[in-house]
């Protein structure tokens, strides 16, 4: 398979780009900039020459989402799932009073807008591509039932996520796209923290099966198990 995964250079991304390797897919590994934090994803590309792309590709600036695609698209002709990973958590634990706008704005623009970005200039290869799928990780924080009254500029942007997972589910069920809004868990990386429960490397075995279709579900908005969550 040939996966494009987004902030392919750390944490989940990392992760996923590592177990897709390790099954023996293509990884096309999106990465925001040559001054990215990428030692991980340079050593996994020496690991797997033949397997790694690494693929200059910043999701909050649209010119670069479509210099990304004319750069893989001239290379390949198909996508076999795309997975948008790459996400910024600004504010934590910022109640309203001290909500700076600037930072919500910012979050939508990399956590929405990206991946609105990367699916509208490399669906041309993704419909070309066996059993495709469209992962884009989300979070429960994201869900109207589990709002707990804080991280607004990140639960806003993941909640806004959802919406649009579930209108392009339908806008391209019938093509046999697979779509899901995907919770990771509480996982120990950047974002999550030390103190996190999960493992992100069990989280992205979990997400690889359900690209595979090891586990299918209709369900929209799931966990790393397929599980379904509420919304």
């Amino acid at each position: 398979m040939n996966l494009l995964i987004t902030g392919a250079n750390r944490g989940l991304g990392l992760e996923l780009a590592k177990e897709a390797c390790e099954r023996g897919h293509h990884v096309l590994a999106g990465v925001r900039s040559p001054g990215s934090s990428a030692e991980g994803l340079m050593e996994l590309a020496s690991a797997y020459p033949e397997q790694v792309t690494i693929v200059p590709l910043d999701v909050a600036d649209e010119q670069s989402v479509r210099y990304a695609y004319e750069h893989v698209s001239s290379r390949m002709d198909r996508l076999d799932g795309i997975i948008n990973s790459a996400a910024i958590l600004l504010g934590r634990d910022q109640k309203l009073r001290d909500l700076e706008l600037e930072q919500l704005e910012q979050s939508f623009q990399t956590n929405l807008f990206g991946p609105i970005a990367v699916l509208k200039h490399f669906l041309p290869l993704l419909v070309k591509g066996e059993n495709p799928s469209i992962i884009n990780i989300s979070s429960e924080a994201g869900s109207f039932a589990g709002a707990y009254g804080g991280d607004y500029s990140y639960a806003l942007s993941k909640s806004a996520l959802n919406m649009f997972s579930a209108q392009i589910k339908r806008e391209l069920a019938p093509q046999g796209i697979l779509v899901h809004a995907l919770h990771p868990g509480w996982i120990r990386t950047d974002m999550g923290g030390d103190q996190a429960p999960g493992d992100a490397a069990v989280s992205a075995k979990g997400i690889l099966d359900i690209v595979e279709r090891k586990k299918v579900t209709d369900e929209l908005f799931i966990d790393h198990t397929g599980a379904p969550m509420s919304l």
